[in-house]
């Protein structure tokens, strides 16, 4: 049985690109859990996506044994976090299986959004922080600096602040001491009866749904039958085991570790992150507070290109809805893309790691539509609707407000850029709430409503400020907006999938610059076609592509021509209009991927 005075449970926190995954590594290597020959880049980032994209997505664990310098042996367990803003809900429930943390913050580079958001986070649960200075080895280091930086837009003493490069592994001896002397050991005991948070749960094709458990009290066993309190459902354990990063199996789990479980659970939406596992035949009265459930806040349709892929893409969401309890999905069928499905995700880069995932794993080639998010629609008579799609929008003269989500945004930028990041700001109909300095980096605070950011925000920040700025919010609630619906008609018929909710001042403009895209996009057909953008029964924007023009007047000559020439052209008017009467016009994929840029480039 393991002391539980020499166990040390801490997370790594830090902004995207701080370089958390690369120090894991370097604490791997040091204490032994790999071979130089099995040792990899970013060895806890499992996916391939991961890898490419030098991001964490999944939170990781690792078990290791560490022997200090006072000749003890210390049992380290690490859960890497990802640092981006979508995946904050990952960070959340890792911090809540930890007594400490270590919060990276690149030397070059200071403090940056998510590094506040992720540390105000530990801060509130009672974390221990470890300031850890990175990247040390670069020529723009500059150690006091960010040391000042932290200081003042943290609020932490940086006076034993870890200088360390991931990349040469100078320090990491230093951060493992620091660990062992400053984080606390985790408060439980043996003897009393068993209470486990349950951290994360996955799906395995060959065992089934692996629980990531931290047990706070008592001991988790081999053949013990367990209690999952959120629904009462009992079930045996066949299997406990560490991660060393490589899974092994053990006989039981003590207080203060973190491991997994196997109980024969097959389906994902059993295991609730945050629940609380107890023993089945001594079940405790109380369970632990568990974690905010994670709530889609962005929703869009996906739609396959190719129709005969309906199937390949429903087992393809069904697939990755088994490891990614956050994603929601449900049919749906659009009159211009046929069969797809409405989906919900976390944020914009949720959303681009799902469906990049599925046209890489899945082979599905696919149409997304404008994102968008989640309206409150009141009702006359006192309903109260969601509202993810625009086309569902009831009648205008039924709905009494429509409320939308805000958020509030934390931007931190180098000073020369803040004139433009507000101007953006205020162009998204933001609301400006702080104002404060460190050095030459402002950190803006915005409210902002979240339908304005949830589509070119991020990317038109850092274009403008080269890459340097970051951005980070959470969600504050609905407010009531001054939105409309705007339709877009081709040939008097609405076209659901561009269908839009949007603030009235920008709804005539974007409507002209979808009907002069459409316009481009649509093919000519041998009639003329009206695009129209409607506010309700009202037309705010019109462009018409012409008809082809057949000459019909060519063989025409000698006597009585002018009347012959009336006729062939009253012939020639009759059959386009029958024409554009029965003529389906067809619009092609482009157009809707087209209608999609216009947002990114205004």
């Amino acid at each position: 049985m393991s002391d539980i005075n020499r166990i040390r449970n801490f997370s790594i926190i830090a902004h995207i690109d701080h370089g958390k995954s690369t120090i894991a590594d370097r604490i791997i290597h040091k204490c032994g859990g790999l071979t130089d020959r099995e040792m990899k880049t970013q060895v806890l980032d499992s996916m391939d996506i991961e890898r490419e994209r030098g991001i964490t997505i999944k939170a990781q664990t690792v078990k290791l044994n560490y022997k200090a310098k006072d000749g003890k042996e210390y049992i380290l367990n690490i859960i890497d976090t990802p640092g981006h803003v979508d995946f904050g809900y990952e960070v959340s429930r890792s911090l809540s299986a930890c007594e400490g943390s270590l919060l990276i913050v690149d030397s070059t580079q200071g403090v940056e959004a998510q590094t506040l958001a992720n540390v105000y986070q530990a801060l509130e649960i009672n974390h221990e922080v470890i300031p850890v200075l990175n990247k040390i080895d670069l020529p723009a280091s500059d150690i006091d600096k960010t040391k000042k930086e932290i200081e003042d837009v943290v609020g932490i003493d940086t006076s034993n602040a870890i200088k360390c490069s991931g990349k040469t592994g100078e320090g990491v001896d230093d951060i493992l001491e620091s660990i062992i002397k400053n984080l606390p050991a985790p408060k439980g005991a043996q003897e009393k009866k068993l209470k486990s948070l349950l951290v994360d749960s996955w799906y395995d094709s060959y065992l089934g749904v692996v629980i990531l458990v931290r047990v706070i009290n008592g001991k988790i066993k081999r053949n013990m039958k367990v209690k999952l309190m959120s629904n009462g459902q009992e079930h045996i354990v066949e299997k406990v085991g560490i991660f060393t990063p490589k899974p092994n199996d053990i006989e039981e789990l003590n207080s203060g570790e973190i491991g997994f479980i196997i109980t024969g659970i097959k389906s994902l939406s059993e295991t609730k992150v945050g629940d609380t596992i107890c023993d089945a035949s001594d079940p405790i009265e109380t369970a632990l507070p568990g974690f905010k459930p994670s709530k889609p806040v962005v929703f869009c349709g996906l739609f396959p290109v190719d129709s005969s892929e309906y199937q390949k893409l429903k087992d393809g969401l069904g697939k990755l809805k088994l490891n990614d309890a956050s994603f929601s999905y449900e049919a749906e069928s659009s009159s211009a893309l046929g069969l797809g499905f409405r989906c919900g995700f976390l944020g914009l880069l949720h959303l681009e790691i799902i469906t990049e995932r599925l046209e890489r794993e899945f082979d599905v080639n696919l149409i997304t539509t404008t994102p968008g998010v989640i309206y409150k629609v009141h009702k006359v008579k006192g309903e109260v609707i969601d509202l993810q799609n625009p086309s569902s929008m009831p009648d205008p003269t039924q709905i009494v407000k429509i409320e939308e989500p805000w958020i509030k945004a934390t931007v931190i930028t180098p000073d020369e850029y803040l004139g433009s990041i507000i101007k953006i700001c205020q162009d998204k109909r933001g609301i400006q709430t702080n104002l404060t300095y460190s050095g030459n980096r402002a950190v803006l605070s915005y409210d902002l409503p979240l339908n304005e950011v949830v589509f070119d925000f991020n990317d038109r920040l850092k274009s403008i400020s080269s890459g340097y700025a970051s951005f980070d919010y959470e969600i504050t609630g609905h407010k009531e907006g001054n939105l409309v619906k705007l339709g877009i008609l081709v040939n008097g018929e609405p076209v659901d999938a561009l269908a839009m909710i949007i603030h009235k001042d920008f709804a005539q403009s974007t409507g002209r610059q979808v009907c002069e895209k459409l316009k481009d996009l649509i093919p000519r057909h041998n009639f003329m076609i009206p695009i129209q953008a409607a506010i309700g029964g009202k037309i705010v924007a019109r462009e018409s592509i012409k008809g082809f023009s057949k000459d019909v007047l060519t063989k025409i000559h000698g006597g009585g021509a002018a009347d012959r020439k009336k006729k062939l052209l009253k012939k020639q008017k009759r059959g386009k209009a029958r024409s554009k009467q029965f003529g389906k016009v067809e619009i092609p994929q482009e157009a809707f991927i087209g209608v999609l840029k216009i947002n990114k480039e205004t």
